[in-house]
């Protein structure tokens, strides 16, 4: 089975709710790809307002958590995406490996109204990759 993994540093919010969205979008379509998300540097939980974010959506995070990146799961990824680098550039995974970046804002320290519109931008590019890949 492919897989796409979603990374970010903290692999609190914007990975996670990638990984959501594929899963489900990817599950409604028949395809045989399947998400997972990482970071570099991993933070202690996933991000309450992502989690209660997604909650509005349909979908839930609360069994996720952050997870580290390991060289084996960013070197046989299908895909490899990371979502955006402005909190921390030395911890940014798009240098370590051949991947895609997807350049999103980072929902941390923000309200559920501030990430509201990172969950959207995250929903609108999930979809295009599952149309994509559909397609293929």
């Amino acid at each position: 089975m492919r897989k796409v993994v979603f990374v970010c540093v903290h692999n609190a919010g914007r990975s996670q709710m990638a990984e959501a969205f594929f899963n489900a979008l990817a599950r409604e379509r028949g395809l045989d790809v399947v998400a997972e998300s990482a970071g570099t540097s991993p933070g202690e939980r996933v991000n309450p307002m992502a989690v209660e974010a997604m909650r509005e959506v349909g979908l839930s995070l609360d069994a996720h958590y952050p997870k580290v990146l390991t060289p084996e799961q960013a070197t046989t990824a299908y895909r490899l995406i990371t979502m955006g680098c402005g909190v921390e550039a030395d911890m940014c995974p798009a240098g370590s490996y051949i991947s895609e970046d997807w350049g999103l804002p980072d929902p941390h320290g923000q309200s559920l109204e501030g990430v509201r519109p990172v969950r959207d931008a995250v929903r609108e590019r999930v979809a295009a990759l599952v149309d994509e890949l559909a397609q293929q």
